[in-house]
């Protein structure tokens, strides 16, 4: 499943509107990174989705501590949201569109990102409105533990306007958005290592930097600086936990759920990191295909061997038989040529059915007329209840025949003739 994330822009959108994209397959590795309009931007497929980037600078993050019987699902959330949030604002909360972070509990601290609901209304309208509605909107950072288990910081923006973020600040981990300035990378501490002192520390964390701020950044921080794009970037936005589209910008949970599940797909389809249980996952069924070939061979081969023994019994018994198509009915034919030729009867005779028949009637039960043919006994005139014909078929089965009444006809015959 493909993957379009965009980055928002920070004014207003309209039909001029450039996006920078990333298209993915993975989640991890771009196909393709560029700009175009709403109308111009590339279609992820039927089973693909979008993802709409927040950059960080329109972005406010606050920590709050939700209330008891509060929870994510609560209809009055964006009411306690506002409450909480009011005398933390520059805005009317009206204004603003509220996001709170994923698995958030009552009575613990929580991060609430907050940005301008007007804009973030009309950007998503405008791109399904071009047909590429948004499935997720998530933020460009995110507060909480960075990979590294430290502050990262990156250098993005323009050599006009460049901006210095960073990720895992203090001890709430926070996202920190500076003017990048000699000012500011001290006071982040991006000169050296965090909580490293003498000689032997470790050297400081890395500064990612956009293209176009790397120089910059270089002559700034007095080091190299690590290359860092905005795809890059946008990839590692999107496989973030978060989604800011909550409240009256969300989608159905129906929508979510099925999204969801299409990206849970396409990572294990084609992430690198899961290439070691795609692998595992085709030897799997590589080996049951493989053993049920064989099991099912095995006993093709018996069932073989059995057929094989029955036409050899046939003709070894009765050389006379050259053709064999049907072994089972093919001998019985012959048992009862050979019972015919000895003068002996079979069960299918008239003689054993008639005894038969006579030990199972009651006494008193005389039927009119009595026909034989084809091995089958009928009798006429009895008229007998059904509860009657069931008794008279239990003492049958004893000797190895059954009775069925059809047409007021009590048919009788060997069982194994049925």
């Amino acid at each position: 499943m493909s993957t379009l994330i965009l980055t928002l822009t920070p004014h207003m959108p309209g039909p001029s509107t450039e996006y920078g994209y990333t298209l993915t397959a993975d989640g991890h590795t771009a196909l393709r990174h560029a700009s175009a309009t709403a109308a111009l931007l590339p279609d992820p497929g039927r089973a693909g989705e979008t993802v709409a980037v927040v950059p960080s600078r329109l972005l406010s993050w606050h920590r709050v501590t939700l209330p008891q019987g509060s929870t994510a699902q609560a209809p009055r959330l964006r009411a306690v949201l506002e409450g909480l949030l009011e005398e933390r604002v520059l805005d009317d909360t009206v204004l603003l569109h509220f996001a709170l972070q994923p698995g958030a509990r009552a009575g613990e601290p929580a991060w609430v990102a907050v940005c301008d609901r007007g804009w973030l209304r009309a950007a998503l309208q405008a791109l399904e409105a071009a047909g590429r509605p948004v499935s997720r909107v998530v933020p460009e950072f995110a507060p909480g533990p960075t990979a590294s288990g430290a502050p990262e910081y990156f250098a993005t923006g323009t050599p006009e306007d460049p901006q210095l973020v960073v990720t895992g600040q203090g001890a709430d981990q926070a996202v920190v958005v500076l003017p990048l300035t000699p000012a500011s990378l001290d006071w982040a501490g991006a000169h050296r290592a965090p909580d490293a002192a003498g000689a032997d520390a470790p050297p400081p964390a890395p500064l990612r930097a956009e293209p176009a701020v790397a120089a910059l950044a270089e002559r700034l921080l007095g080091r190299p600086v690590e290359i860092h794009t905005t795809g890059q970037r946008a990839l590692a936005a999107a496989r973030g936990e978060w989604d800011l589209a909550q409240f009256d910008l969300a989608s159905s949970g129906r929508t979510r759920a099925l999204r969801k599940a299409g990206s849970a797909a396409s990572q294990l389809a084609r992430a690198p990191p899961w290439r070691a249980a795609r692998w595992a996952l085709g030897v799997i069924v590589v080996t049951q295909v493989a053993g049920l070939n064989v099991w099912a061979w095995q006993e093709r081969q018996a069932l073989a061997a059995k057929e094989a023994g029955v036409r050899n019994a046939l003709t070894q018994t009765f050389p006379q038989v050259k053709a064999v198509v049907d072994a089972p009915v093919q001998m019985e034919r012959e048992l009862v040529q050979l019972r015919q030729a000895a003068g002996s009867m079979g069960p299918s005779d008239l003689e054993p059915l008639m005894a038969a028949t006579g030990a199972a009637l009651s006494p008193g039960q005389v039927p009119a007329t009595l026909e034989y043919g084809t091995g089958e006994l009928r009798l006429r005139g009895l008229d007998l209840p059904p509860e009657e014909i069931d008794a008279l078929n239990q003492r049958l089965l004893a000797r190895g025949y059954v009775a069925s009444d059809q047409n007021n006809q009590l048919q009788i015959r060997a069982e194994a003739s049925r």
